[in-house]
């Protein structure tokens, strides 16, 4: 992997996990510091997180950590609900068995995190059940979208539990009723998927 790429992803993981605060202001040194890098591969770095709306760089104020909305989460959030249900629609009388084995593992792994109340491994392994949903719908681009969207909502999903992390084991029943409705080709499945996300967006704002 090119520095570059390593300025990246250790930089966007420390605003995930909120290390860099929203609304806060760092200096290019903090970052070579903290990184034990060159200013080059940072400044590319810099140049790809901010067209991705994570931060804006300054001249004169710094490198600003952007903060995500109240509007733009309830946005995201209705646009997740519309695609993902349309998602089940397609799905839930046409899944195949190798294709329940798949989100199976994922239930099984996300088991163990909820126990654990791991918080960062959730996050991680509810995004890819709800991707893997996607790629098994088919429609390519309903998949780009979520993934265009993914490092956001799992910036949202990381703040959300983290302010109680006993409700990851509200989601996981969630995905249990979800997974077993699909088992049964339920049409179910579409208003237990709605409903996971409403609940979702609503305790966000509580």
């Amino acid at each position: 992997m090119l520095l570059k790429d390593v300025a990246y992803q250790q930089i966007k993981e420390r605003i995930l996990d909120e290390e860099y605060r929203p609304s806060e202001f760092l200096s290019e040194r903090t970052l070579i510091n903290d990184l034990q890098m060159s200013k080059t591969p940072i400044k590319n770095a810099l140049t790809r997180l901010e067209a991705e709306g994570f931060l804006s760089v300054s001249s004169k104020q710094g490198i600003f950590i952007h903060d995500l909305s109240v509007e733009r989460i309830n946005d995201i959030y209705n646009l997740r609900i519309a695609l993902e249900t349309f998602n089940c629609e397609e799905i839930y009388t046409r899944i195949t068995k190798d294709q329940l084995k798949e989100l199976k593992v994922n239930i099984e792994q996300t088991q163990q995190a909820a126990e654990n109340l791991d918080v960062k491994m959730f996050a991680t392994l509810d995004h890819e059940f709800h991707l893997t949903l996607s790629e098994i719908a088919g429609n390519q681009e309903i998949t780009r979208i979520l993934l265009n969207y993914q490092d956001h909502l799992l910036r949202i999903t990381l703040r959300h539990l983290g302010r109680d992390p006993q409700r990851v084991k509200i989601f996981y029943q969630d995905h249990i009723r979800l997974y077993d409705a699909l088992v049964n080709q339920e049409k179910q499945s579409v208003d237990i998927m709605r409903k996971h996300l409403q609940d979702s967006k609503s305790m966000l704002f509580k």
